[in-house]
């Protein structure tokens, strides 16, 4: 198993940019397939970036092409999202979840991060 941890919400203007992190426990980082997911209010969950186990291959949304960028540190069980140009729809809970990469569906799941994007 493993256990998320968010971190690097905020509140942020319109334009202005943000990192997110996430701190898995245990010593098996390296096996999980990673995501970002989001919900806003009101909203389903929705995902926003995945990265397979070796960082080789990332996946996005189509609303966060060339404005976001996943990343992951295998050595410091850590997985990122950089999110610059924020726009006021980009306001929502983040979460980041992990999967094997044998199983459709990400099991474990982190408690979510608020960020805030102002007009």
């Amino acid at each position: 198993q493993v256990q998320l941890v968010e971190s690097g919400g905020g509140l942020v203007q319109a334009g202005g940019s943000l990192r997110l992190s996430c701190a898995a426990s245990g010593r098996t980082f390296n096996t999980y397939e990673m995501a970002w997911f989001r919900q806003a209010p009101g909203k389903e969950r929705e995902l926003v970036a995945s990265i397979n186990r070796s960082s080789g291959i990332s996946r996005y949304s189509e609303f966060v092409k060339g404005r976001f960028t996943i990343s992951r540190d295998n050595a410091k069980n850590t997985l990122y999202l950089q999110m610059n140009s924020l726009k006021p729809e980009d306001t929502a809970v983040y979460y980041c979840a992990a999967k094997s990469a044998f199983v459709a569906q990400y099991s474990y799941w982190g408690q979510g991060t608020q960020v805030t994007v102002s007009s």
